[in-house]
């Protein structure tokens, strides 16, 4: 068992709703802002779907207070991308240059994060609801899926170019004269999915714990890595 000392903890309502109404505020600025409203619904229409159902059935399954942390820093995360489009997000130029960076790493940290997100969402999903244990099986599944994921999501962006904007192609999906960018949004996803577990599963672990016990869930397929 994780850390059963959690067990004692109550859940942090205040926690959900506080993310609740910061994420609305970061999602309605980002809307009203938006360079291009295409854009942004590709960037925030699915994850908005799917925080709606998260939302819609918090009373049937209740994730951990990590879990909805992380996914509240990928929301804002994807308003940046859809106010600004990843390509233009503003940052300093002070730190692009000591960082010796030659194209905005916006897109890069959104997709590493499209990697840490999914990886933990999924980890505790499969935990909780499939009954597998914290092991190599769990950690290879996770990061078979994250990848297959992420995958998806290039064979999207490219099926939404060639349908809609053909003429654009490149200047639409941001590449900024990198060939191998879709290469690199997978790597930067893999590579996320496979930290977010490596560092994250005991703090992961202790927050599935008080989110099982604390709300009253009875379980027994908590188990340390």
């Amino acid at each position: 068992m994780a850390d059963l000392v959690c067990a004692a903890l109550p859940q942090r309502p205040w926690l959900f709703q506080t993310l609740t109404a910061f994420g609305l505020c970061v999602l309605l600025w980002s809307f009203l802002g938006a360079a291009d409203q295409a854009v942004w619904a590709f960037e925030l229409l699915p994850l908005i779907v799917l925080l709606l159902v998260f939302a819609v059935r918090r009373r049937q399954f209740c994730f951990s207070d990590l879990a909805y942390v992380l996914l509240t820093i990928f929301l804002v995360i994807q308003c940046l991308g859809g106010r600004y489009t990843f390509e233009h997000v503003p940052l300093p130029d002070e730190l692009l240059e000591w960082f010796g960076f030659k194209r905005n790493p916006a897109d890069r940290i959104g997709h590493f994060f499209q990697g840490v997100v999914p990886a933990i969402v999924l980890r505790e999903w499969l935990i909780r609801r499939r009954n597998l244990p914290a092991s190599r099986t769990l950690f290879w599944l996770v990061t078979g899926c994250c990848l297959a994921f992420s995958a998806s999501y290039e064979l999207l962006e490219m099926a939404v170019v060639l349908l809609f904007y053909p003429q654009e192609g490149a200047g639409w999906l941001g590449m900024q004269g990198d060939p191998f960018d879709a290469q690199w949004d997978m790597a930067m996803a893999l590579s996320g999915a496979i930290l977010a577990q490596l560092l994250l599963s005991r703090w992961h672990d202790r927050s599935i714990a008080r989110a099982v016990f604390g709300g009253g869930e009875k379980t027994s397929s908590i188990t340390a890595p």
